[in-house]
């Protein structure tokens, strides 16, 4: 993660690096179970989701809860993520109106292209 990116956002990624049963024996790649915690300026992001996107591999993904916290999902339940590089989206925010947004976390971090966020899985 960038010091730019780490002054607006943490995003604490905490793997265990135990592959999953499933990933060994269902013909899909092997993959580690992530969770983590999103904050924003030191406080939990409440909602929102994370998109964790690898390079050659199917992109993983979790709901942000109430307290910031989430659990990635490559194929199904709570699988994790394959390992690698991985690029990083947060995106928490809410329809005003037909034509309005409301961000709770900058817009810029739900594209990976511009989040600046990279974490190695």
């Amino acid at each position: 993660m960038s010091r730019r990116a780490s002054s607006c956002l943490v995003l604490a990624a905490a793997c265990c690096w135990l592959p999953l049963a499933l990933g060994c024996s269902d013909g899909r790649p092997a993959r580690v179970r992530v969770s983590g915690r999103v904050l924003i300026n030191g406080e939990p992001l409440h909602k929102g989701y994370v998109r964790f996107i690898h390079d050659s591999a199917r992109a993983s993904w979790g709901e942000i809860g109430q307290d910031g916290r989430f659990t990635l999902t490559c194929f199904d339940g709570q699988d994790g993520a394959v390992p690698g590089l991985h690029h990083v989206e947060v995106t928490s925010n809410e329809n005003i109106n037909e034509s309005s947004m409301r961000w709770f976390a900058p817009k810029k971090y739900a594209d990976y292209n511009t989040s600046g966020i990279n974490i190695e899985i």
